[in-house]
């Protein structure tokens, strides 16, 4: 738990009043490798923090070739945010790449605390700042106009040493590229 606490620092200071509120609905769980956090269609209910493993966020196209969305290493928060925030089905898949360790709560309970503790809400709009439209934005310009070395780079930069742990096809799946054209994209450079 002290993982979650020291991440959250990262976004505005929690008095102890707060943290023992949240703190009593988070549960631990495990997942092994190959399991879902959510599958795309289920209506999810949880929020979850990273605490060891790693996980990735994707979809399936038309053609049946797998676009990886998003990874969640250690000390990041995973859920389908659109589904939860809408009370509908997720458009994503969420996978354990690893056996992992999550802290999970439920995200309505949560948005109840954010009502009764404003170092809470205050939190909250500072994630949602810094990870919905400051690091999204850019993402979103990349898919449309970068070529596949620059998002290639750009996957670097976003989650430096976490190449090793993935296989090449995940690494392409989320440049948006072919394993091949990886190959030679890691040639080049």
């Amino acid at each position: 738990m002290e993982q979650l606490w020291k991440r959250l620092d990262h976004y505005a200071p929690l008095s102890a009043e707060s943290r023992a509120a949240w703190a009593g609905m988070i549960t631990e769980r495990r997942v092994k490798k190959n399991d879902f956090f959510i599958r795309e269609g289920d209506v999810p209910r949880t929020v979850a923090f990273v605490s060891k493993g790693l996980f990735s966020q994707y979809f399936i196209t038309e053609d049946g070739n797998t676009v990886i969305k998003r990874f969640f290493p250690e000390a990041y928060f995973m859920a389908s945010m659109s589904a939860l925030l809408q009370k509908g089905p997720s458009r994503f898949t969420i996978k354990a790449l690893e056996a992992s360790s999550i802290l999970e709560y439920n995200f309505d309970r949560f948005k109840e605390l954010t009502v009764q503790y404003a170092d809470i809400a205050a939190l909250y709009i500072r994630y949602m700042e810094l990870h919905w439209i400051i690091e999204k934005e850019p993402l979103e310009i990349s898919l449309r106009h970068d070529n596949a070395t620059t998002r290639y780079l750009d996957f670097r930069e976003a989650y430096p040493g976490l190449e090793p742990r993935l296989k090449q096809h995940e690494v392409a799946a989320y440049v948006g590229v072919t394993p091949t054209q990886l190959s030679r994209i890691r040639a080049a450079l």
